[in-house]
């Protein structure tokens, strides 16, 4: 009778031990489930948002719907940058006060073919970027695959593409995710803050010195008017004229600016402006090249003694690298019968961008045209000089006037000749700039008579490029019709190199108050496994990932019988 009871009693405590344990668990998680404890435990903080982010993201006063087209069957690279994506926008959601929606959608899931090209042409007119994937089947097939690696963010009825997926075709597919990984939270975070912004900064192309015409300009423009007011409009002389300006930019100037014109250029940047400068001092007819040959001439543009105050020169040389674009030859085979091959055309240098700036951290290699070169001249410490774009180890300058022959292309370049190495290019200066016109008469310059001149800059920014082609996109022209192309798209190869998110990120920097892009330093570490010791040791980690789990679970079964039996076995 006494065992009876004594049974009854431990069966009932046994339960109330297990209801206690249940009810604390379920307590736990109730209270858990409104707390926001968030840990980045990672060695890199690849999960912990920026101060600028949060900032951004704390102040949105309407929500924010983003849809991204990264789903459905892709590839495993793939489907880890869809889990970064997909990390980083719970991290925004919960930053911004649950103002931030999304959703994943699968480009490919329509009913039918022309479902999905319907759905494909809508978002390649939107702006985001397809790629095309090839894979095989067992019975020997390929098959074609269009993805999107992108988003479209919906903000008060504005919708802006995002292209996240960094597709540079000189390294491996894996750190192409890492940086694609790297520059989630910078990509995302600017078109939030310029679409949540209460004022866009405006931008000005000037024109009135044979600048680049604007359809030859049209693609970049469009593209920077996801942050900017563009305008475009002559200077006139007039001071104050580019005041509402944050930037201008002077792309590809043929004829001689004024006095009057470079005074107010020159007060802009003093005031604080910013100035992009994409000048040739060499001047090429690339059109005069269909009947195979041109010239390249010494072209001053009386702009010199200005960029030398601020620290620049542009060398009037004509650089030849031996990483260059491929052009299409039409050439003779087999006595009569003419083929297309491609050549190496040393005039068209595949400019490297420095991996240690913001501004072309991860970016794809610049497609130049009859390029320039830069010295950083002047040992001016309030002035800062940063290289961002330059040649190969296998470059040489010519110097003018010489003549450009499309034969020269048929010619096999040797390494002995191109014995100049990382030429500059593209350089940033940052500080306080000293006043071209300090301690001239301006009087006969302008019509202002209240002017004063300013002889020293506030603290400020701007870039200088020997090279206006940089800027420049092909036109289609089919009658009276004429239609840009994509910049920096090479039309033989599809390849796209990085000219449009160099200046994108050029006008983005100088403008920059909030430290956004700062963000494109972020670095994370790709931790790969060791192929050769997967490849060596395949079967012996398939055993233990497979039967090392069972033997853990049957050595914990015996363990717990034992102890088990131990405890409540009577002696």
């Amino acid at each position: 009778m006494t065992d009876k009871t004594g049974n009854k009693g431990f069966k009932l405590r046994n339960w109330l031990q297990f209801l206690t344990a249940v009810a604390g668990i379920i307590l736990v998680a109730s209270v858990s489930s409104f707390l926001r404890l968030r840990y980045d435990l990672t060695e890199d903080k690849r999960f912990t948002l920026s101060e600028p982010t949060r900032h951004v993201l704390s102040h949105l006063k309407n929500d924010i719907y983003i849809q991204v087209y990264l789903d459905g069957d892709i590839p495993i690279p793939l489907k880890r940058l869809k889990r970064s994506v997909g990390e980083m926008l719970d991290e925004f959601r919960i930053a911004s006060g649950r103002k931030i929606d999304f959703e994943f959608i699968n480009p490919s899931g329509g009913k039918d073919a022309k479902q999905r090209e319907t759905l494909y042409q809508t978002l390649e007119n939107k702006g985001l970027n397809p790629i095309n994937l090839h894979s095989g089947d067992a019975e020997g097939g390929l098959s074609q695959k269009i993805i999107f690696p992108g988003m479209i963010v919906n903000y008060n009825g504005i919708e802006v593409p995002v292209n996240f997926l960094n597709n540079n075709p000189s390294i491996s597919s894996e750190q192409n995710i890492l940086h694609s990984v790297e520059g989630l939270e910078y990509e995302m975070i600017q078109t939030i803050a310029t679409l949540s912004s209460d004022t866009i900064n405006k931008v000005a192309f000037i024109e009135g010195h044979g600048e680049i015409p604007e359809i030859e300009t049209a693609d970049i423009t469009m593209n920077l008017a996801r942050f900017f007011t563009i305008d475009r409009g002559v200077i006139g002389g007039k001071p104050g004229v580019l005041d509402k300006y944050a930037a201008v930019i002077i792309a590809g100037p043929e004829k001689v600016f004024n006095e009057s014109d470079k005074l107010v250029l020159d007060q802009y940047i003093m005031n604080g402006g910013k100035v992009l400068w994409l000048i040739d001092e060499v001047a090429v007819n690339s059109d005069s090249l269909v009947y195979g040959e041109t010239v390249g001439l010494y072209r001053p543009l009386n702009i010199e003694d200005q960029l030398f105050r601020y620290g620049a020169r542009i060398n009037p040389a004509i650089v030849q690298d031996i990483e260059c674009v491929q052009i299409r030859l039409m050439v003779m085979s087999g006595g009569t019968r003419q083929q297309v091959v491609p050549a190496p055309w040393v005039y068209y240098p595949l400019l490297k961008p420095s991996a240690n700036h913001p501004i072309t951290r991860n970016l794809n290699r610049v497609e130049g045209e009859f390029v320039n070169y830069i010295d950083t001249v002047g040992l001016d410490p309030a002035i800062r000089k940063s290289i961002l774009l330059s040649t190969s180890e296998f470059s040489r300058t010519i110097s003018p006037p010489v003549m450009i022959s499309l034969k020269e292309a048929e010619l096999i370049p040797a390494e002995k000749d191109f014995n100049k190495a990382n030429l500059p290019v593209a350089v940033l200066l940052e500080g306080i700039f000293p006043s071209a016109f300090k301690n001239r008469m301006v009087g006969n310059l302008t019509d202002d008579k209240n002017l004063r001149i300013r002889s020293e800059s506030k603290e400020t920014r701007m870039i200088v490029i020997a090279d206006a082609d940089i800027i420049r996109n092909e036109v289609k022209r089919s009658g009276s019709n004429e239609t840009p192309l994509t910049l920096g798209k090479d039309k033989y190869t599809e390849q796209l190199y990085g000219n449009r998110d160099f200046l994108i990120n050029c006008l983005n920097w100088l403008v920059d108050k909030n430290g956004i892009m700062e963000l494109r330093s972020r670095e994370l570490r790709l931790r790969l496994l060791n192929a050769q010791m997967i490849k060596s040791e395949r079967f012996k980690w398939q055993m233990i990932n497979i039967a090392g789990p069972i033997i853990i679970v049957i050595l914990a079964a015996l363990l717990y019988s034992y102890f088990r039996r131990k405890k409540y076995t009577r002696h």
